[in-house]
């Protein structure tokens, strides 16, 4: 056989070539074998949070896509708060569409619903399907990851901060083995109606159906449901687990693997160790986050007040109602009315209160006629004297229409000045004015705002009865909600006016009655469906408020 021809020997060398090419392609395409990383490990009794292995677990690392565990963490609070739903609209952000692979493959500017992000995201550890979630809720990466960082804090992981929602390497990104076991129990414990997307093979992403990353564990481990995987170079090879047993419950963070078989061996020893030394005893779940629901929002006022428009059509509006009274000159008497005509007038006057805040909110960045509001509030004055009764239903009238026109869960504060409080004093045996008292100025606030309506008790005897202050809608439901017992009457009475503004979104149409009892008066909202007081509850207690539920 003669030696090849000149094309034939190209042609070979093209193939080597391309080759070595597919090989380093090959190479470059997967995590790498890591020996630089810092190996940490951890291990806790889930049920009591106790202690049981730790190996250099409270040193800063890199938390790589354990990070996600954080995101999703937030994205579920706000389901549970009523901010998003799983069916939300996601408009894609520049920034999420332009992250680095693991991706699902968003475009900037494209719409998905929330639901397909977080399989993404927990699933195949989808880097722009996390980032998309965070710019969605906070609004960009830097603010999502300063909430990130307080809800940290907030869980007990005294160690942790973020600077992406994704975990991609980034200076101060930092966590420990130690703070991520705590994560993934509060995960567990605090959303146990989404905790099961963590245990799926494989899940329907919208845009294509995704693997689990962490599926070759769940299949190796008898009762391992989760976590979280995670790998960037700095890291190596990261792991929190999860799994069951005869009813205990271990969990388990290991940093710095040097591969995935290598991580998955460490684990299993680290959950076999966790088994063995795990003593019997009651179930003990961590305690609620120690902030207030609204906790994350007011910390982002300063930041986000020069970001919102203040232009039609914008994505948010600023409302400012000017309740500072420079004066308050007494207008001229006017001329005796009879009865009838008396409460005719009352009526206008209300209404018109009433429709100067539903204006207000509908204008949004229009500034009310300064006097209009003390004008009116002269009016009712003088129109006629009324029982403190009277004039707690005419401000739970206002308040009402107030929420009915635009829900101030979904209005968000930008202004530099919060509006100031408005107290309403009355005495019911002695007709004298009402007064606008002008509050010190409180520091800025995020929305949710609400006004606090303050009505001074008026000096009369405590009534020893049942009273209904509100006529129920309900259509008879067995369902209620108890929201404190207080000295008098008169004090239950404002708290049921407060929270019924703050929470008006479920407590609309419910029956307040106020039960003397002999430690007090209880203060309840009666006439619910046991979800609408279950709900009320929850977003009620986030806010710092006492609430428990009551039901036939």
């Amino acid at each position: 056989m003669g030696e090849p021809t000149a094309p034939r020997m190209g042609q070979y060398v093209r193939n080597f070539l391309f080759l070595v090419a597919l090989s380093l392609v090959a190479a470059c395409s997967g995590p790498k074998e890591s020996a630089a990383a810092p190996y940490a490990a951890f291990v806790m009794d889930a049920r009591t949070g106790e202690t049981l292995h730790s190996d250099n677990a409270d040193t800063r690392l890199h938390p790589a896509s354990l990070t996600k565990m954080m995101t999703l963490y937030i994205a579920f609070e706000e389901i549970e708060r009523g901010n998003l739903s799983l069916d939300t609209m996601v408009t894609v952000s520049k920034n999420a569409a332009a992250q680095p692979p693991s991706r699902l493959g968003l475009k900037a500017g494209q719409k998905i619903q929330l639901r397909y992000l977080i399989r993404a995201a927990a699933v195949k550890s989808a880097n722009d399907a996390a980032s998309a979630i965070g710019d969605h809720i906070a609004g960009s990466q830097d603010k999502f990851a300063a909430r990130m960082t307080r809800t940290a804090k907030a869980l007990g992981m005294k160690s942790t901060s973020f600077k992406n929602a994704n975990g991609l390497t980034a200076k101060g990104h930092l966590s420990t083995a130690h703070d991520m076991s705590i994560l993934g129990r509060h995960l567990f414990y605090d959303f146990p109606q989404y905790y099961n997307i963590f245990s799926r093979r494989s899940t329907d992403a919208g845009m294509a159906t995704v693997q689990n990353t962490n599926r070759k564990f769940l299949d190796s481990y008898k009762g391992a449901d989760g976590i979280k995987t995670g790998y960037t170079g700095p890291a190596g090879f990261n792991l929190t687990a999860s799994a069951e047993r005869g009813g205990v419950r271990i969990i388990a963070t290991v940093f710095g693997g040097t591969s995935t078989p290598h991580r998955n061996s460490k684990m299993t020893e680290l959950l076999d160790l966790g088994f063995r030394k795990a003593k019997g005893g009651a179930e003990q779940p961590p305690a609620a986050p120690a902030y207030n629901a609204d906790a994350e929002l007011v910390a982002q006022a300063e930041t986000q007040a020069d970001d919102l428009p203040a232009v039609a059509g914008g994505s948010a509006k600023t409302i400012r109602l000017v309740m500072a009274v420079s004066a308050s000159p007494r207008p001229a008497a006017r001329p005796e009315q009879v009865a009838g005509e008396t409460v005719a007038a009352a009526d206008q006057a209300v209404a018109a209160m009433a429709d100067d805040i539903a204006g207000a909110l509908a204008e949004a960045t229009a500034e009310p006629t300064p006097d209009s509001l003390e004008a009116q509030a002269v009016e009712i004055a003088d129109a006629a004297p009324v029982a403190e009764g009277q004039l707690a239903a005419e401000a739970t009238q206002i308040a009402a229409l107030a929420a009915s026109a635009s829900d101030p869960l979904q209005q968000v504060a930008s202004a530099a000045e919060a509006p100031q409080t408005l107290t309403i004093k009355a005495a019911a045996a002695n007709p004298q004015p009402v007064k606008l008292v002008a509050s010190p100025r409180p520091p800025k606030q995020m929305a949710p705002i609400y006004d606090n309506v303050v009505v001074a008790a008026a000096e009369v005897a405590e009534p020893t009865e049942e009273v209904v202050t509100t006529i129920s809608s309900s259509g008879g439901n067995g369902y209620g909600i108890n929201v404190g017992r207080f000295n008098s009457h008169g004090e239950a009475e404002r708290v049921l006016m407060k929270t019924l503004l703050i929470e008006n979104a479920t407590l609309a149409n419910s029956l307040r009655k106020i039960v003397q009892k002999s430690g007090g008066f209880d203060a309840n909202f009666l006439g619910l469906t046991q979800k609408e007081a279950d709900l009320a509850c929850r977003r009620l207690q986030a806010r710092g408020v006492q609430c428990f539920t009551m039901g036939s």
